[in-house]
């Protein structure tokens, strides 16, 4: 396993990451499953987990905490907060009011006293960056968190909140958590050079694209992977843009092939070949797929592989622009850009 520094924290982590999102309902992994998956990769060398409060409703957490018990402090453990738990209209978002509130729900939920990342897992519009930031500088000064970021922010909301750290003596984001991988590269022209210029830290979700990169999915066969089930609109082959990711994903196969690589080993070593990068989160439902996936921990692509892979996917390109979750609100609701 190879390992980066945080941004400018100090802190060191593993290239790769191990995000919790499946355990529980959302993957059906079971508590034994998920200790057993959290015991293999922290014995690979990971040592960062990634979870957040409403990955099953605060599920995830709990089996996180359970799986962890005893060995806290070999571990940076990263949660979430803002997106909806409930019905209830204020139990989600970045108001002072929320986030107080939610990170002792986390803790409790992990069994811990404090996180070493709480970030904002989405830009909320209706809360400013002062009343965010203001809230986790508290946090963090009461010491219940010891740093904090922002998970798939667009990058003039990054830039933004760390003006207002600036200019209100506030702490800053010091990561970014975007979605990324050799089929989803829109962040390499904007977000990713936002990030270096500011030092940030970067983790980056879905390096495996949901499954179309995991080797599940080719051309001709029937596509039965655990996503697909969930969301079959992602994975309908009759839709253009599905059609351009199953032929880039083929075209992919060949590069891996002549590589000596699995398409995995490819989409990781792609995704922490880039400077900006600081981890790739793996997400396993089984400890085959961790397996799998730890396998491309020491995964160095050469020049020639990367010049491939830019042949096929091109620098700055989203080939499925419509599933990114930065767009900004007034592009998505039209009353937004009424009078």
């Amino acid at each position: 396993m190879r390992y980066r520094t945080l941004g400018r924290t100090g802190v060191q982590v593993s290239t790769l990451a191990l995000g919790a999102m499946n355990f529980g309902s959302i993957g059906r992994t079971t508590q034994d499953e998920a200790t057993a998956i959290v015991d293999a990769a922290l014995e690979a060398g990971v040592n960062l987990i990634d979870t957040a409060d409403m990955y099953g409703a605060g599920e995830s957490e709990e089996m996180v905490g359970k799986a962890i018990a005893g060995r806290r402090d070999d571990i940076v453990l990263a949660t979430k907060a803002g997106m909806p738990m409930d019905e209830e209209r204020n139990h989600r978002g970045a108001s002072r009011r929320w986030l107080v509130t939610e990170l002792d729900n986390s803790l409790r939920r992990l069994g811990v006293d404090h996180v070493d990342l709480y970030q904002i897992h989405r830009w909320d519009p209706a809360t400013s960056d002062e009343e965010t930031l203001s809230a986790l500088t508290d946090l963090q000064r009461a010491g219940k968190i010891r740093y904090f970021g922002s998970s798939t922010f667009p990058a003039y909301r990054i830039v933004e909140g760390q003006w207002a750290a600036r200019e209100r003596r506030l702490g800053r984001y010091v990561t970014e958590q975007p979605s990324y991988s050799i089929l989803q590269r829109g962040i390499e022209t904007d977000v990713l050079p936002v990030t270096e210029r500011y030092g940030l830290g970067v983790l980056a979700w879905s390096p495996l694209a949901s499954g179309w990169l995991s080797g599940a999915v080719r051309a001709g066969r029937e596509v039965a992977t655990h996503r697909s089930a969930l969301l079959p609109e992602r994975f309908d082959t009759s839709l253009p843009a599905n059609r351009a990711r199953l032929d880039a994903v083929e075209r992919l196969t060949e590069v891996a092939d002549g590589a000596g690589l699995t398409l995995i080993q490819l989409a990781l070593g792609f995704v922490t070949a880039h400077p900006a990068v600081t981890s790739a989160l793996i997400g396993p439902r089984t400890l085959d797929h961790l397996r799998s996936q730890l396998a491309a921990a020491d995964t160095v692509l050469p020049a020639d592989v990367l010049d491939a892979i830019d042949g096929i996917v091109a620098p700055g390109t989203d080939l499925a622009a419509h599933e990114k979750f930065d767009t900004p609100p007034a592009l998505l609701d039209a009353s937004l850009r009424r009078r």
